[in-house]
């Protein structure tokens, strides 16, 4: 089907609304992206490119030197938290390497790619209804104007204002786990930078390099009840963070340690959409397919679905189609990584005996653990 001259809207600026924008404008669409904040930022923090999500990035032609806005990972070592003792190292996925990026940096590349493309991008545009009419999607704003389309696409975030309309009234469920994220100056540079994930009882920190190793990203995620707020940008008292973690030695430990600035959420767990389309509006990214964070395939997903999502429009004939083609394309393999993700949650944090054991079956098979998300790495939606 051709796109030349279609107007298409896209709800939410982010990582996959901006990707999806760009790979339907280069189709010869005429997209618009509605983003509610007054500017497009991101909380400073890091997020990781497998080789999945980087086949996106270097189709749509944003990436053709990744090291020019990312860091090339070695793979990742797991520690124990005591004293940070090597429990194991996995090297790269097969498929390719895993880019660390500045989530800031790689929103800049794409946003850049897009208003150069010819995409309309409109801040300060909350979106509160989405209207499906029999040839086009009818998008009502807060300041009261309309905006008119053959589709919308919905990339409004894990809690969107647009899944509900599709889907009905969700209630998330509380996974018990508080994540904290921070990103400290850093100069232990390495010939080959891994990632770090260092494993304790109910508690697990993973550390990486961003801007060739400048600065370390940190996320540590903990077992608790008493924290409930799930928003993303919500600040942490540092100390409070060291406190939680005062056990955690080695390398986590000292990057704890030069924390100054910290953001912490509550972990809810929504289930991939039922619904992902009604054929005029469709769900992209976490709008669909809310992950945990335990696989860091969020980005990569929203990534493989705004090629997907393009690619319906050469492959079949209609919008109609081409949203039920996406739909059906994306949500098996979307369960599948959600699930993925739920599972490592447990593995990271197991207490006792089955903790021990643990450790010493990775010491054995560590380095062949990657070939068991080969699934995962192996995929290129752009293929």
């Amino acid at each position: 089907m051709k796109i030349d001259g279609m107007q298409i809207g896209v709800i939410g600026g982010g990582i996959g609304g901006m990707a999806a924008a760009l790979a339907l404008q280069q189709r010869g669409a005429r997209v618009t992206v509605l983003e509610q904040a007054e500017a497009l930022t991101e909380v400073g923090a890091g997020l990781q490119i497998s080789a999945n999500g980087m086949a996106v990035l270097r189709a749509l032609g944003v990436l053709d030197d990744p090291g020019r806005v990312a860091q090339l990972s070695h793979g990742t070592v797991l520690r124990d938290f005591r004293r940070g003792r090597v429990v194991s190292r996995l090297p790269a996925p097969a498929a390719g390497p895993t880019w660390y990026f500045y989530r800031a940096d790689l929103l800049e590349t794409l946003q850049m790619a897009a208003e150069r493309a010819g995409v309309s991008i409109r801040l300060n545009a909350r979106v509160t209804n989405v209207r499906k009419h029999p040839a086009e999607a009818e998008v009502a704003l807060q300041d009261g104007t309309r905006l008119r389309a053959e589709f919308a696409v919905a990339a409004d975030g894990g809690r969107s204002g647009i899944r509900p309309i599709l889907n009905g009234t969700e209630a998330p469920a509380f996974t018990h786990q508080v994540a904290w994220r921070a990103t400290v100056p850093w100069v232990n540079h390495e010939a080959e930078p891994m990632a770090s994930l260092t494993m304790g009882p109910g508690r697990h920190v993973v550390t990486y390099p961003l801007r060739k190793q400048s600065m370390l990203n940190i996320v540590a995620v903990e077992e608790r009840s008493d924290w409930r707020e799930e928003g993303w940008r919500l600040r942490g008292d540092p100390e409070d963070l060291r406190a939680r973690f005062a056990d955690f030695g080695g390398p986590a430990g000292a990057a704890l340690a030069q924390v100054q600035d910290v953001h912490l959420w509550a972990l809810f767990l929504r289930p991939v959409a039922q619904k992902w389309q009604n054929g005029r509006v469709a769900l992209l990214g976490d709008a669909a397919h809310p992950t945990l964070p335990f696989m860091a395939q969020g980005a990569c997903l929203a990534l493989e679905d705004a090629w997907i999502l393009a690619r319906s429009f050469d492959e079949q004939s209609g919008v109609r189609r081409a949203l039920e083609a996406y739909e059906i394309t994306r949500k098996t393999r979307a369960r599948k990584v959600v699930a993925a993700a739920g599972a490592n949650a447990r593995n990271f944090h197991l207490r006792g005996p089955a903790r021990l054991a643990a450790q010493a079956a990775l010491a054995l098979i560590g380095p062949r653990l990657t070939r068991r998300y080969d699934w995962i790495y192996d995929y290129d939606p752009t293929a």
